[in-house]
């Protein structure tokens, strides 16, 4: 065998997306495994976002295989992470890992993670390899939609005019230093307006931005057809933080609302314990469920006084 690792190429997103459907379908037992998430995408926009992060795994000429990483400021994330079947066992998969860590070390990245299947000890020797260990539990959870109120004024990022977008991105920094520091969503929240994949909502008070939501929704995005899915939500850490948490959530639902999307869908690590009680309360019930894995057991964001929603998929 001879398999070589190279930057993933805009001629490879379709065979990509393909090997990864499979390979998630294969490994869950679906009938027919390639219809594995339904009309989501994830492979095109992550790579548009961040072509220098994505990887290629090629077997004699073929592609078989491909690993993506987010970067967002001083925290970055891998996946999704798949292998063709028939290259299961071959060691390709821990190449994959291998040249993404790598990045991350290039790009000094402060803290690494993933989400992985929590039930799979094969999943979890691989990423240990590279330091990573399981936490705490990642809960995606889903509620139906209602009939919130409309959104304020200046509080979609689509509608605001170029000067408050760039202060919008400005102030969005500064809100998740407090959550950890360097953290910085900005260049998520430039990607989904560039590439039409939904809106980012900001919550106002008479302080400055109390909270952001990141949102995907409608087919070829990460939510799917008739979803709104939270890819990124968080508040300012303060007094307040759990209040204005829940605030944030009805400001996605709202934007589901108007959007004609009839379910609202956002990832939260219990390690986030209000956080996770406060989603159940309003109604959020889980539908995945996979486990968080962080290099020598660091927390990072991964905390009770963090009211945060995002799942690291």
């Amino acid at each position: 065998m001879n398999c070589s690792i190279r930057p993933l190429q805009a001629s490879d997103l379709a065979t990509a997306d393909h090997i990864f459907r499979l390979a998630f379908g294969t490994f869950i037992g679906l009938p027919e495994p390639a219809t594995f998430g339904g009309d989501a995408s994830y492979i095109k926009h992550r790579w548009q976002t961040n072509a220098i992060g994505a990887f290629a795994a090629e077997v004699d000429g073929t592609l078989v295989g491909s690993n993506l990483a987010t970067n967002w400021g001083s925290f970055g994330f891998f996946g999704p992470l798949s292998v063709q079947p028939d290259w299961w066992g071959k060691g390709i998969a821990q190449e994959l890992v291998a040249v993404v860590v790598e990045q991350f070390r290039q790009e000094q990245i402060e803290q690494t993670a993933l989400f992985t299947f929590p039930n799979s000890p094969k999943h979890h020797a691989l990423y240990q390899k590279f330091g990573f260990y399981p936490q705490y539990l990642t809960a995606v959870m889903a509620k139906a939609v209602q009939q919130p109120a409309p959104l304020p004024p200046a509080s979609r990022y689509t509608e605001m005019s170029v000067a408050q977008q760039a202060q919008a991105l400005s102030d969005s920094r500064a809100l998740t230093d407090t959550v950890f520091a360097g953290l910085d969503l900005s260049t998520e929240i430039a990607a989904v307006q560039a590439q039409r994949l939904g809106d980012t909502v900001f919550l106002w008070d008479e302080a400055g931005l109390t909270g952001f939501a990141v949102c995907h929704y409608g087919a070829e995005t990460e939510a799917g057809s008739d979803t709104c899915y939270v890819k990124f939500g968080a508040v300012r850490s303060q007094s307040q933080a759990g209040l204005h948490f829940e605030q944030l959530l009805g400001f996605a639902e709202s934007l589901a609302a108007a959007e004609g999307m009839s379910r609202l869908v956002a990832g939260v690590n219990t390690s986030r314990h209000e956080a996770y009680c406060r989603m159940m309360a309003l109604g959020f019930r889980t539908e995945i469920t996979g486990v968080a894995m962080q290099p020598a057991n660091k927390p990072g964001y991964n905390r009770p006084d963090v009211f945060a929603v995002d799942d690291w998929r």
